[in-house]
């Protein structure tokens, strides 16, 4: 694990603004000082939530997505760090365990060119060594018998997220995924439109539910080859509960719940369905952020969640506190649903 940076107690102090009479979030969080072996280091830590950050570009670029999300991390420490501690939330519950350095392959990309396919074809094969990083640091933190709530970075590391839970676990394990999109691409190199793909292909993932696909943006052969004939797949469109409105908003929550409750299962958030989010996909028409919140509080009130990934947010020099409030509001959201 040497791409992994320890969140330090002066980094936070830094990150947090004091005012008399007011506690913050970054005043009770734990943070290592230091760091041998990650599973011996946490497994008695007396913390339930393990925060990492994935600041990467990386499977966005392979995927031909807008990058930026690369740059979630930062802009969520800190509205984060400044949170208030109250009685509402538990700061004291959360370990910010750090973010893995991807410095050297964010400074590849500045040299590459999205519409060059040797670039591309050389990013996919980076995305399998970030995918090797990923799912060994999940790995520990969930062998430890902590949750992961994972920051940042493409859509791609829900592929690492999902392999090592299931090592940890000893099991395929299920994932309700908030999405515009299936990420059900091709099995053609690894980038952030397939880690379900890999996932499926590779053992680690049972039952897939994908929550509110946009019907513009889900190709046919996905449709007619994986959605309609893999028992182990489903799926409703937002089409159908916001424009069509012929299901609600939670009674499709409750469905999908039942499909991957059952067994141990992952939360991803992808910032392309929340509407007028900056991210890799932005989109004028999707979820509020307030149904995104209500999602998470739903599913992580639940005794089987094994981890929170929210990825894809890409801030802008002007959304950099939205996007950072935003992811801030769906960590605590999903700790105080998770711990009652």
């Amino acid at each position: 694990m040497n791409k992994l940076v320890l969140m330090t107690k002066s980094k936070v102090e830094e990150l947090v603004v004091t005012r008399p009479n007011e506690s913050k979030f970054g005043a009770q969080i734990i943070v290592l000082p230091s760091i041998t072996n990650i599973y011996d280091n946490l497994v008695d830590l007396d913390v339930k939530y393990v925060l990492i950050g994935l600041p990467e570009d990386v499977g966005v670029f392979a995927n031909h997505g807008k990058l930026g999300a690369s740059k979630a991390w930062n802009a969520t420490i800190k509205i984060l760090l400044n949170t208030q501690n109250n009685p509402y939330n538990r700061p004291e519950q959360l370990c910010i365990l750090g973010h893995l350095n991807f410095y050297e392959e964010q400074k590849l990309l500045s040299k590459w060119n999205q519409n060059n396919i040797k670039h591309v074809k050389k990013a996919r094969d980076l995305v399998g060594e970030i995918d090797k990083e990923v799912s060994n640091l999940i790995y520990n933190v969930v062998k430890a018998g902590k949750i992961p709530i994972v920051i940042g970075g493409g859509h791609n590391n829900a592929y690492g997220n999902i392999k090592g839970s299931s090592l940890a676990l000893n099991k395929k394990i299920n994932v309700v995924n908030f999405d515009a999109h299936t990420d059900l691409r091709a099995l053609e190199g690894r980038h952030s439109g397939n880690g379900f793909s890999y996932a499926f292909a590779e053992g680690f993932l049972n039952r897939y539910f994908i929550f509110g696909i946009h019907k513009n943006y889900t190709a046919a052969n996905i449709i007619r080859e994986t959605l309609n004939t893999d028992k182990n797949i489903q799926f409703n469109t937002y089409d159908s509960i916001a424009v069509e409105k012929v299901v609600k908003f939670k009674s499709e929550m409750k469905n999908a719940l039942k499909f991957v409750c059952k067994d141990s299962f992952g939360i991803e958030i992808d910032c392309d369905a929340i509407a007028n989010i900056p991210s890799s996909a932005e989109t004028p028409s999707g979820f509020t952020v307030s149904q995104a919140r209500q999602f998470v509080n739903f599913f992580g009130s639940h005794k089987q969640v094994k981890y929170l990934h929210i990825c894809e947010a890409a801030p802008r020099k002007r959304t950099v506190n939205q996007v950072g409030k935003l992811i801030s509001y769906l960590i605590t959201d999903f700790m105080r649903a998770n711990g009652n």
